[in-house]
This record gives C-alpha cells, sequence and structure tokens, in this order.
C-alpha cells in the first residue's frame, strides 16, 4: 500500500501537472485532435497565438456552452477532471474545514443558485486539493492582537489523504492521455529520417520534453548526438530542425513525383 508520504508527494505532483496542463486542455478542446506529429508541444510554439484572454481564467468547462467542440476526447476529459475535483474538494471540506465565512482559503460548497468555489475553476480546486493534501493551515494562527484562533483546517485523515491522492493521479493520467502527452513511443508517422531514410521513433513522457530518435543506429549520419542506446536523437532544441529537414524531404518527393 501507498505509503501517507508517498501519497503527499505523488498526488501534490499530480496536481501540479493538471494545472500546468489545464491551459492545453483547454485549447485542445477548441482545437482539432493533434496528430502525433508534430508533438503538441512543438505545435504550440508553432501555432498562431490564441486571443488575449488567459486560458487558465476562462470560466470553468462545467460552466460554459459547448456547441461546437473540436474536440470531443478533450472534452470530456476536461469535464471529468472538473467533477472529480470539484467532487473531492466537497469531500474534503466537510471533513476538514474550519476556517469562518468570509476567510478567502475557505472552499464554499455549490447551492441550488450559486455554484460556490466551483466558479473559480478547476485551477483554484487543485491548489486547494494540494493545500489539504499537504496539511497546509492546520496549526492555530496568531491575530494582529496577539490572539490565537484555531486552524483554518484539521489534518487530512489517513483514508482522505488515499483518496485525494487516488483521484489526482486517475485525473492526471486522463488529462495527459487526452493531450498524447503521457509516457509512449510510436513511430513518426509518414516520415522517415531525411539522412538515412530509417524509422524515426516519437518518445514522449509527462515530465520531459519529446525526443525522436532514429533507429538505424551509429550509422546514420544525422547531425544530432546518440543517446543512450547508439541511436541518432533530437532532443528538445533541436526539433524544429527536424521539422524542417522532414518538410523540405517531403518537398523534394513531391517535385520529383511532379517531374
Amino acid at each position: 500500500m501507498t505509503t501517507p508520504e508517498t501519497a503527499r508527494r505523488e498526488g501534490a505532483a499530480a496536481l501540479r501537472t493538471v494545472r500546468n496542463q489545464w491551459g492545453e486542455l483547454l485549447l485542445a478542446v477548441e482545437t482539432p485532435p493533434a496528430e502525433p506529429w508534430p508533438p503538441r508541444q512543438l505545435a504550440h510554439l508553432l501555432r498562431p497565438a490564441a486571443g488575449d484572454e488567459p486560458l487558465v481564467e476562462r470560466a470553468p468547462l462545467v460552466l460554459r456552452e459547448h456547441p461546437a467542440p473540436a474536440n470531443l476526447d478533450a472534452l470530456d476529459a476536461g469535464l471529468a477532471a472538473e467533477q472529480q475535483l470539484f467532487d473531492l474538494a466537497d469531500t474534503l471540506a466537510a471533513a476538514v474545514q474550519r476556517a469562518p465565512l468570509g476567510d478567502p482559503r475557505r472552499w464554499t460548497f455549490r447551492s441550488p443558485t450559486a455554484p460556490g468555489s466551483r466558479a473559480h475553476g478547476l485551477h483554484w480546486a487543485a491548489v486547494w486539493v494540494e493545500g489539504r493534501l499537504l496539511d497546509e493551515d492546520t496549526g492555530p494562527e496568531q491575530q494582529l492582537d496577539g490572539t490565537l484562533t484555531s486552524a483554518p483546517f484539521l489534518p487530512l485523515p489517513e483514508h482522505l489523504l488515499h483518496e485525494a491522492h487516488r483521484v489526482a493521479r486517475a485525473v492526471e493520467g486522463r488529462l495527459l492521455r487526452a493531450l498524447g502527452l503521457d509516457a509512449r513511443t510510436l513511430p513518426v508517422p509518414e516520415r522517415a529520417c531525411p539522412w538515412c531514410a530509417g524509422e524515426l521513433l516519437l518518445h514522449t513522457h509527462p515530465e520531459q520534453p519529446p525526443v525522436v530518435t532514429c533507429s538505424t543506429g551509429p550509422s546514420c549520419t544525422a547531425p544530432v548526438p546518440y543517446d543512450g542506446h547508439g541511436r541518432r536523437a533530437w532532443e528538445w532544441h533541436a526539433l524544429p530542425a527536424l521539422v524542417v529537414a522532414l518538410d523540405a524531404t517531403e518537398q523534394q518527393a513531391e517535385h520529383s513525383r511532379a517531374a
């Protein structure tokens, strides 16, 4: 069984990943599903700039209408993520929240007429749940007049700690899968190495930039270093040059066919 220390660490890390990728998921809802190539991180750098409104500050998905989402998988993942984290925050607040009304740290339950803290969106919910995972604000607090008041929150019971860990990891996994950022290795579709015609493999990981390797091995003459397996490897900084080389190779092939 996962220890409490591991549950805190992994749960907090999962929530940070969700927050960091949330804007990307909101953008994915409004754009067609991405192809495996180029990698989503690189496509983000190449796409035209969106409007001035920060994505993470838009209204929560559950409070917005979506007349024609371009990516249903991303929308479903976003709705599920919000619902799971909102419900988890409700559960934790009911068990450990002691903050008085008006305290900005307080999680406000929804009512038949108001969404409560859900109106602030997933980003705030993830921050709030992480605070409970890490037992923040669980000690008496000294006021300006020197008096002590009770802690805004109680320490999280172990069974709720493990439940928060489970939900956070589940939300992280689904979000990364929806964005194609989970750990995987797959061939670069319809593309061969411009230097040796070997198979190109795209390696993605949620905590690392994508890497492309050539399966030919040391005999490949591509102008990039080898990885630990003796393959030519395009690290993050070299990927734009690979995109340019692949596009040039494709254009040359089209000209040859047209000739």
